[in-house]
């Protein structure tokens, strides 16, 4: 699904208006007309709402959703929070409203705050849309303050007000805070970022049928990755086929104390399908490799760390980091191996400190791999950022700078390829914030790449199975309990989801 920027959306509205020969109004009641399905099949018939609308056409699909909710029987009042001049639909919506009943529409001057509101009633947000271009001020930023100190559960109207669509606010920025937001067709971007998530709640996408034709043709270098995606990818296995027809994953890593990361990444690359994967560690991690996964081939460098990365050359994927470690001669035979190594590679946990550490590294690193830092990770390789949508589009330019893929991991990991290209993952929960998490998908993206998936399509892949299996064991386990073998072992069923 792409996501488009607030300009985009507008041109889209109005391609549709043009194309299909509607009114803007019919536009605006064909999406209030989803969001109360979406309310109806939400509440009880018994649940109370208070709407408070802006001036702007936000404020139209609030007079809107009033009309609508009282036709079908439901207890509700609009509020015209009174900041500015009515647009000329939302002043229709509102002129309606009063029509139908003076006493469904009240107002609430400047200076007028919400008060004594009983604790059940549902507040719906229609303030502001996404034409804000600046941080809410003044009275309406004291108006919001007081909305949100209010118990009451509350939901928005296509974006919480005071929230903008294509940046993030910055620290002390007015926004009510909603449990649920309600968006018309597309993701807005900022929905997708941790620094807006307490105020958006859980954000709800509903299809208002804009022009497929503009869609199809705008173009964004931002998406989210859907089933759709993946289906398209995935590579269904071939009857006659044998180990060697699915590749062989070669894994460095492993370091005295940090064995398990080796395990889980192991086991990883075999359940994503790789017909054959050798664990490469240091020598006092053998007999925990060898019985941990029996499955797996074994071959050791040095004692307690990695002094060498030899045997990479007949592998069809190659993965070095989980639990790597930083000794020195850690360091030394990482960079001898990416001056030699003209392959892609997956480079993960230590390998990217390490890289950190020796920026020259970075040069060195084969056209094509795959890098997987998280937040932290990436700022010490590329710099600070300041806030982690900067820090997205900084691995964009690091992505094409460098000719990499860049898996950025967060709750809605970014995929980027080295045309720029963004790729939001919608899969996965917070239960995967656990240790081992990164090593299973190191090794599920090994697995992808051994099988013959390109590096762009194994990253896309990998997460979003990752995502799912976790999602899968969360419901399983629940969140809480959840750890990062409980991924591995829906792995499978989440390849029977695809």
């Amino acid at each position: 699904m792409k996501i488009l920027s607030s300009a985009q959306i507008r041109a889209c509205d109005e391609y549709t208006i043009r194309e299909t020969r509607i009114r803007s109004l019919d536009l605006m009641e064909r999406a209030a007309n989803k969001c109360v399905e979406w309310i109806i099949s939400s509440f009880s018939k018994d649940t109370l709402f208070v709407i408070l609308c802006g001036g702007g056409n936000n404020g139209g699909d609030g007079f809107a959703i009033a009309r609508l909710l009282h036709r079908r029987g439901f207890g509700v009042k609009a509020f015209l929070v009174k900041n500015n001049s009515l647009s000329k639909d939302c002043d229709y919506n509102y002129q309606q409203l009063l029509h139908i009943n003076p006493d469904l529409v009240g107002s609430i001057e400047p200076g007028r705050y919400i008060t004594d509101i009983p604790g059940d009633i549902v507040i719906i947000d229609a303030i502001l849309g996404t034409g804000l271009s600046r941080p809410i001020t003044g009275w309406l930023e004291t108006f919001v303050q007081h909305v949100n100190a209010l118990p009451n559960r509350k939901i928005a109207i296509d974006i919480p007000s005071g929230l903008a669509a294509d940046t993030l606010p910055a620290e002390g920025d007015t926004i009510v805070n909603v449990s649920d937001t309600l968006s018309f067709q597309f993701f807005k971007r900022s929905f997708l970022h941790p620094e807006s998530a307490s105020y958006t709640g859980n954000v709800n996408i509903l299809d208002i049928g804009l022009s497929q034709t503009f869609i199809n043709e705008i173009h964004s270098q931002y998406t989210t990755i859907t089933r759709q995606d993946i289906t398209k990818i995935y590579r269904p296995r071939q009857r006659f086929a044998h180990k060697g027809t699915y590749g062989h994953a070669w894994i460095a890593g492993g370091h005295y104390g940090k064995m398990g990361a080796m395990v889980l990444s192991s086991i990883a690359a075999l359940r994503a399908g790789a017909g054959l994967v050798t664990a490469h560690i240091p020598s006092c991690g053998y007999t925990i490799l060898q019985t941990a996964v029996p499955e797996a081939m074994c071959t050791t460098s040095g004692e307690q760390a990695i002094c060498d990365f030899s045997g990479w050359q007949q592998a069809s994927a190659i993965a070095v980091g989980p639990g790597l470690g930083t000794d020195s001669e850690t360091t030394d035979a990482l960079g001898s191996f990416l001056e030699s190594c003209n392959t892609p590679v997956i480079i993960d946990a230590d390998a990217l400190n390490i890289i950190s550490l020796r920026p020259e590294f970075l040069a060195r690193i084969p056209k094509g791999s795959i890098l997987t830092p998280h937040p932290k990770e990436f700022s010490r390789l590329f710099g600070h950022n300041t806030n982690s949508m900067v820090q997205v589009d900084n691995a964009r330019i690091q992505a094409m700078r460098y000719g990499l893929n860049i898996v950025l991991k967060g709750h809605h990991t970014a995929v980027i390829d080295s045309d720029g290209n963004c790729r939001y993952n919608m899969t996965g929960n917070a239960g995967m914030a656990t240790g081992g998490s990164g090593d299973v998908l190191t090794g599920i993206l090994a697995g992808l790449l051994a099988q013959g998936y390109s590096p762009r399509d194994a990253a896309i892949m990998g997460v979003y199975l990752h995502g799912l299996a976790g999602d899968l064991a969360a419901s399983d386990k629940s969140q809480e309990s959840l750890i990062a073998s409980d991924i591995v072992e829906h792995l499978g069923e989440a390849y029977l989801s695809i």
